[in-house]
Parts: structure tokens; C-alpha cells; sequence
């Protein structure tokens, strides 16, 4: 069975940096696009970014674009998320995610809280 596991967040001061990572296993990690989603307290889950099954290619939300890089490593299964200058706004829980034919399968997510 599909499993990701999230690890990586927790607080930290606005202007700072974390590195998000997802270990997965139960799927053939190098043939499948992985993505990172957040969700904030009362809003929808929204997409961060998309990183192509080779890595050779990535996608941003508008707001992400410039400060988070998400990138992987095929070879140990694990897709990463690195967020510099963080906001405030980014606070959320954020899930790594990937989908296999009409089937998404999710993480269970981790912390981020940017406070001072």
C-alpha cells in the first residue's frame, strides 16, 4: 500500500527557513509526479508545488514562487520541500501527495507555524 510520511515542520520566526520532507514507499517513486499541498485553519487545501517524476521540471503557486523549491531524490524515495522567507501566511499543515490513476493518496501531514 501507498505510504508517505511527512517530517520536517515545525515553528519558526517570519523571515526564516524550513525543509519539508516526504518518504514514500508502497509505489514506483521514480515513475509518479509528487506534490506538496497546505492547508491553513479554515481554508481549502491548496497545491504549493509539483515536481516531475525525473525532476527535471517543477510548478509553483504564484505566492510559493521565488521562496519554496520543492526537489527530489529518486534514489531514496523522498521528495523534499525547502521554504525560505517564510510568512506568517505560511503557516498551515502541509501534506506531500501523489496520484496513481484516478486515486490521490496523501500524507498525514506536518506543522508549520511561523510566529514570532
Amino acid at each position: 500500500q501507498v505510504q508517505l510520511v511527512e517530517s520536517g515542520g515545525g515553528l519558526v520566526q517570519p523571515g526564516g527557513s524550513l525543509r519539508l520532507s516526504c518518504a514514500a514507499s508502497g509505489i514506483s517513486f521514480s515513475n509518479y509526479a509528487m506534490s506538496w499541498f497546505r492547508q491553513a485553519p479554515g481554508k481549502e487545501r491548496e497545491l504549493v508545488a509539483t515536481i516531475t517524476s525525473a525532476g527535471g521540471s517543477a510548478n509553483y503557486a504564484y505566492s510559493m514562487k521565488g521562496r519554496f523549491t520543492i526537489s527530489r531524490d529518486n534514489d531514496k524515495n523522498t521528495v523534499y520541500l525547502q521554504m525560505n522567507s517564510l510568512k506568517p501566511e505560511d503557516t498551515a499543515v502541509y501534506y506531500c501527495s501523489t496520484q496513481l490513476l484516478v486515486s490521490r493518496f496523501w500524507g498525514q501531514g506536518t506543522q508549520v507555524t511561523v510566529s514570532s
